[in-house]
């Protein structure tokens, strides 16, 4: 990406303070959405199903943790850093922009959800939804490139089904 491509794809954000706002609002959203959405999910599988709870933590728990050292090791900057433009969104984060974390919560949430409620896939699908909106809203706000939550997203999906598949009995 460009430094003009950059402007270009935030420079619409920036020149109309209603979108501004309306970006910032539905990141919030989206991410407040998705922190409560997860723990409701857990809350309900302590009650019906405790090995699906079991993996349905485990699975993400790891991943995050495996995908947040992989981060730091690269440690690639962020659009804002490279291209001396403020983001949309306030962030001020160094580095540490490849992966997205954001998406990749988000997808491996919604992919968890697929395996833990197969009877409900749509409460998977919806959260798969929301990650590519996230997706959309992370690179408009010019806190991430597309290549950081295209592989963010990949990675949820990816290491989401693996550890589902490899846990799930059914």
């Amino acid at each position: 990406m460009t430094k003009e491509t950059y402007a270009k794809i935030t420079g619409a954000m920036r020149r109309n303070a209603k979108l501004t706002k309306l970006l910032n609002i539905l990141n919030k959203v989206l991410t407040y959405l998705i922190f409560a959405a997860y723990p409701a999910m857990l809350v309900y599988l302590l009650i019906k199903d405790r090995e699906r709870l079991t993996i349905a933590v485990a699975v993400p728990a790891v991943s995050f943790v495996l995908l947040s050292v992989f981060r730091r090791v690269i440690d690639l900057p962020r659009p804002y850093e490279v291209f001396e433009m403020p983001p949309v969104i306030p962030k001020n984060t160094k580095g540490k922009s490849f992966p997205s974390r954001h998406v990749f919560c988000v997808a491996i949430i919604g992919v968890t959800a697929l395996y833990a409620f197969p009877e409900l896939p749509v409460i998977g699908i919806i959260i798969l939804v929301i990650a590519v909106l996230m997706a959309v809203l992370r690179v408009f706000s010019g806190v991430h490139f597309p290549r950081d939550v295209i592989a963010g997203f990949l990675c949820g999906v990816i290491m989401g089904a693996a550890g589902c598949l490899i846990t799930f009995k059914g």
